[in-house]
């Protein structure tokens, strides 16, 4: 999916997180439909990911795969002939490349938000799904994801086994443990300071993925940053409180 829906409104380009196993589609089906009411959205599988797996060998290492990504959203826009766009990063994969295109192409964009730290905290411990590939594990890593996963049974259920095959495509796991390395002489950090586009960072108050301090640094890095608690919610702000994510969304880009 990487055409623009038909409507009036701004274009805004959804970028969807970084789990094993994740793609556009199922990473924004529980706000899609209310975002296309008010603007016209682009949601592309970003590279790693879903549909674009293949032909990413070489790219290591969190902030090359968030610049690879970059790259990719611009030339999407060259293509479509989008001149200006708003971005909505969701956590280390989305939110990491919609920073890394503020700084790459400050002109393409109007305004960006960004979600549960945007990759500017540190990397886990463990790679998460890969080292026990099997549905139970997938599912405990996206029970995670959400505040209280009792709340949302059925939705992890069937995520499970959609993430769970997408997952382990030839070349997933690869391209996944590839992107938690903290290599060397890769290219540098994006300078947060430069950053002057308007930037609302959302966190889920009971985030167990990214701790709200994260946002709070990276907030306070940007000049023009601006931070949303989302009471109640966890990793999975769009999930746990879709109403309020859309609001705070749409008034935002909406300003």
């Amino acid at each position: 999916m990487s055409a623009a829906e038909p409507g009036a409104g701004p274009v805004v380009v959804l970028l969807h997180g970084g789990g094993p196993g994740v793609d556009a589609v199922s990473n924004w089906a529980s706000v899609r439909s209310r975002l296309d009411g008010d603007f016209r959205c682009l949601a592309p599988d970003l590279l790693g990911f879903g549909t674009r797996i293949a032909g990413t060998g070489g790219i290591e290492g969190p902030r090359a795969w968030a610049l690879a990504r970059a790259q990719q959203i611009l030339d999407l826009l060259d293509s479509d002939g989008l001149d200006r766009v708003h971005l909505v990063g969701n956590s280390a994969a989305g939110g990491a490349a919609a920073l890394a295109l503020l700084s790459l192409a400050p002109e393409r964009i109007d305004r960006a938000v960004v979600m549960g730290g945007a990759g500017t905290g540190p990397l886990p411990a463990v790679v998460p799904f890969y080292d026990d590939p099997t549905k139970h594990s997938m599912r405990a890593t996206l029970g995670r994801l959400v505040a209280d996963d009792s709340v949302h049974e059925d939705l992890l259920d069937e995520l499970a086994d959609v993430r769970l095959r997408q997952a382990l495509r030839p070349g997933a796991e690869a391209a996944f443990r590839s992107m938690f390395v903290d290599g060397v002489g890769g290219p540098p950090p994006v300078d947060l300071a430069t950053i002057g586009t308007p930037v609302l960072a959302l966190h889920g108050e009971l985030d167990r993925v990214s701790p709200v301090e994260v946002s709070e640094r990276l907030v306070d890095a940007l000049p023009n940053g601006r931070l949303a608690v989302v009471a109640g919610a966890g990793h999975w702000i769009h999930v746990d409180r879709p109403d309020e994510f859309c609001r705070l969304v749409g008034e935002f880009l909406s300003a």
